[in-house]
């Protein structure tokens, strides 16, 4: 599977951009805040309906514009699939396969997988549980259609017991009756998820260890933990004897909204006792698992995005991730770099097509075959 090409209007940066991308390295160069983000950004939009770095449709849109619309054309299994997104003011956004409209987002999810890593990866430790569970979310969303549908199901319901919580405490009455029906829907789904994180972990562990110990060279001793409520047998029965401090706080306090992943190095917590050289190696091996288990699980390399990584990494391990490409571990990818003798450097002697565009202020000002 492979990105041809890309056309874009009014996303971000750019007012409007055509490309024709290599199957294999396109490499993405020039100084910071030109744009080479923002077209990483489009691709992992054509891929999961969203962006990777705005919390707002409206964040998408270049700058006073009316829409925006980003364009691409995928090769998968000896077929040419065009998908397209738009957007307009004041209306939903649409999403076409084909120029046949999906009804529903979450059918698109999976299908054009990619996998993307960034400095800011790091989050995924230092950060709250919000964001592990975000992270595996998104792993297993895209191998299984019935997850996500199970997953928007939970925070639907979730969403709608939380309203009428508030509701209870603003209007000062309760109906038990009610709120056990969301609470059976909750708990029911709940359990389901429970059951599919579990498993996945069990799955990711192997190929997380394989990538770590390449990377640190097998120093130490990692480990990743799920933690949930639903681990308590006695936990659906204890659920329905929290509605007094759901009622107080106003919220569900307890449920698979609350799971977290321990991660942990030597039997500490990465987070707290981890090198900076540890954290690194952890996320990048966390990425890469990611790529292994959905590459297994869907038949096909996903896209890898890599956005200014090598900016942040030690010569060994991009020395490791150097390995890794010139071994075509990988399918297409995109390389994001600020330095464009280190992309050179990096990449010259590696066999396989690549191409090099300079991006300056939302335009490619030059595009080469290296």
């Amino acid at each position: 599977m492979w990105l041809e090409n890309i056309s874009l209007l009014n996303f971000k940066n750019y007012e409007e951009l055509n490309l024709s991308f290599s199957e294999q390295i396109n490499c993405l160069v020039g100084e910071n805040g030109s744009g080479k983000t923002n077209l990483l950004d489009a691709i992992y939009y054509l891929s999961l309906t969203k962006s990777a770095f705005s919390s707002t449709e409206a964040q998408n849109m270049r700058h006073e514009a009316p829409f925006f619309m980003v364009k691409g054309v995928f090769h998968k299994d000896q077929e040419k699939y065009g998908i397209q997104f738009s957007l307009q003011n004041g209306q939903k956004k649409q999403l076409k396969n084909s120029r046949i409209p999906y009804e529903r987002l979450s059918e698109h999810i999976g299908l054009f997988p990619v996998v993307l890593i960034t400095p800011d990866d790091t989050d995924i430790i230092k950060a709250g549980s919000e964001i592990r569970r975000k992270f595996y979310d998104g792993i297993i969303s895209q191998i299984d259609s019935e997850y996500l549908d199970n997953l928007l199901r939970y925070n639907h319901t979730l969403k709608q017991r939380n309203s009428l919580l508030k509701q209870f405490a603003e209007q000062n009455y309760y109906d038990n009756d009610l709120l056990d029906s969301y609470s059976d829907q909750m708990l029911d789904t709940g359990e389901r998820i429970y059951m599919y994180r579990k498993a996945f972990v069990d799955k990711f562990f192997p190929a997380f260890i394989r990538h770590y110990n390449n990377l640190s060279g097998q120093k130490e001793e990692v480990k990743i933990t799920y933690q949930s409520d639903f681990e308590d047998v006695q936990f659906k029965k204890q659920f329905y004897k929290n509605y007094r401090k759901d009622m107080l706080a106003q919220r569900t306090i307890q449920g698979i909204h609350k799971d977290d992943y321990l991660f942990e190095i030597n039997g500490f917590p990465v987070k707290k006792y981890g090198s900076q050289g540890q954290q690194k190696s952890f996320v990048i091996s966390l990425k890469l698992s990611q790529f292994d288990i959905i590459k297994e699980e869907k038949k096909v390399k996903p896209i890898l995005l890599l956005d200014d990584v090598f900016d942040k990494l030690d010569d060994f391990r991009i020395g490791k991730l150097s390995e890794m490409v010139a071994a075509q571990s990988f399918g297409q990818l995109f390389v994001t770099d600020a330095r464009p003798e280190r992309t050179y450097q990096i990449f010259e002697p590696i066999g396989a097509e690549k191409k090099v565009f300079t991006i300056h202020m939302g335009k490619v000002t030059h595009a080469n075959k290296m």
